[in-house]
């Protein structure tokens, strides 16, 4: 997003408050917050999670979605949080009390996210993801690792700007006829090695370490992990830290998965290192 639009838009409607907002089809706004709006995009109503949500005027079959992005004047925000705050009865949640008393008392106003999204798909759909369920986080993930993905990482003109912890490069290791370290249709970050080991259509994070004889295919592997030699992982995510043993098999029997991982209705295996017996990853 192009906060600068955004700021745009807040400072031309006089708002009070703007409300950053995607459009999804109706049937897709299950478990997120839906705004209501004017014709002139003023915030007339906000439900967290509705069974019915309301739909965009003139657009049937289409609803406003709360992104969590806001711009405030900063004398009324002050002014919003020390009322909450005194006020008994509220639970002092953002969605719950703080937006629901804002919007029919002063000027909301919606900002569609097509007006401000960087680098918009072809179709000019913005690109846009919740990754409040591991299905979603898997999906969002993989997505990256595709030959044209949706959002593109690589756009120089619009880089992504965070901390990056100095490691190595990813480093790929062995070349005999039945032991060759190979990522394929795969995001590997630094730190990473990939010894005698097969990776397709992933995202290693950083210092990943997978050994020999070993098959990652469609997985999403978070930083710190160790997957030793003869692993198979397929359609799985594995949490920080990890130690997966030698000769596991996870995801190929999702009912043999079930009894001691956790497997999503879509068939992703979520890994931790509680599940394996293992103590959670601690900052070395």
């Amino acid at each position: 997003m192009d906060y600068g639009r955004l700021l745009a838009s807040h400072l031309t409607e006089q708002a009070d408050m703007t409300v950053a907002c995607v459009e999804m089809p109706v049937e897709e706004a299950a478990g997120l917050g839906v705004m209501g709006v004017g014709p002139d995009w003023r915030v007339t109503g906000f439900a967290e999670k509705p069974a019915v949500a309301e739909e965009i005027p003139g657009k049937p079959g289409c609803v406003l979605i709360n992104m969590g992005i806001y711009v405030f004047n900063a004398d009324f925000l002050y002014e919003q949080l020390i009322r909450d705050a005194d006020d008994p009865r509220s639970q002092h949640d953002f969605g719950r009390n703080v937006i629901p008393y804002v919007v029919p008392r002063y000027r909301v106003y919606a900002h569609r996210f097509a007006e401000s999204c960087v680098g918009m798909e072809p179709d000019g759909t913005p690109y846009w993801r919740d990754v409040g369920t591991v299905d979603a986080y898997w999906e969002a993930n993989v997505d990256l690792a595709k030959v044209v993905p949706a959002l593109d990482l690589y756009d120089r003109s619009w880089p992504v700007w965070t901390h990056q912890e100095q490691l190595p490069p990813a480093k790929f290791v062995f070349d005999d006829g039945d032991r060759r370290g190979i990522a394929v249709d795969s995001l590997v970050s630094g730190g990473c090695i990939v010894s005698g080991a097969t990776v397709r259509r992933s995202v290693l994070f950083s210092s990943v370490r997978v050994d020999s004889h070993s098959v990652v295919e469609d997985s999403v592997i978070l930083p710190q992990t160790e997957i030793a030699g003869d692993v198979v992982l397929k359609r799985v995510v594995v949490d920080r830290g990890c130690r997966i043993p030698a000769g596991a098999r996870i995801g190929v029997d999702p009912d043999r998965d079930r009894g001691r991982f956790h497997v999503t209705e879509r068939g992703v295996t979520l890994v931790t290192p509680v599940m394996l017996g293992q103590p959670l990853y601690t900052v070395r």
